[in-house]
């Protein structure tokens, strides 16, 4: 549970969406001129923000939530789909080395030309899953698809990383290691 004395570390480690909402619909946090310290509070950020109702905000937040938590497919779920030949998308949104060292069975690496034939081409009622390495970046990924009129698409909650530990050991598990 947030409060007005939350600060943006918090609010962004229970509601991961909540950078993405802040933007939309209140134009915070998307750029340097916008943007807010880990350690700035919800009634900080509301104050020098054209004093947004702390309240509002929360429950704007909240709401974000609610609809993020219902575009999540679980693990197994998407194994029951793919073990059904189901005739869904699956899209990597992760980097090109890792989508080649690692990746789920017939996945394609979301790219600049995808989306141009995912736009061009693909019917909206295709049911796309998008997937990253743990699920930290997929909700933008999906958000952005979902945006663009593809209502059938869903993110893989706790990515490749989930499934091949609660779905498909077939699947290795990998670190990313940063130099």
């Amino acid at each position: 549970m947030i409060t007005a004395e939350s600060t943006m570390r918090q609010v962004l480690e229970a509601y991961p969406g909540a950078q993405r909402a802040l933007f939309a619909r209140y134009h915070i946090g998307g750029c340097s001129s916008c943007a807010f310290s880990p350690e700035e509070t919800l009634q900080s950020l509301c104050r020098r923000n054209e004093d947004i109702p702390v309240e509002e905000l929360i429950a704007h937040l909240e709401a974000t939530h609610d609809a993020d938590r219902k575009i999540f497919l679980e693990p197994q779920e998407l194994a029951a789909l793919l073990s059904a030949g189901s005739p869904s998308r699956l899209l990597d949104v992760r980097t090109q080395e890792e989508h080649e060292a690692v990746v789920i069975p017939g996945s394609l690496r979301f790219t600049q030309d995808l989306i141009r034939e995912i736009f061009g081409t693909w019917d909206k009622e295709t049911v796309i899953v998008v997937y990253d390495h743990t699920g930290e970046r997929v909700l933008d990924a999906a958000a952005y698809l979902i945006g663009h009129g593809f209502a059938n698409t869903r993110a893989l909650r706790g990515g490749i990383d989930a499934y091949s530990s609660e779905a498909d050991a077939s699947v290795p598990r990998y670190r990313v290691e940063l130099e």
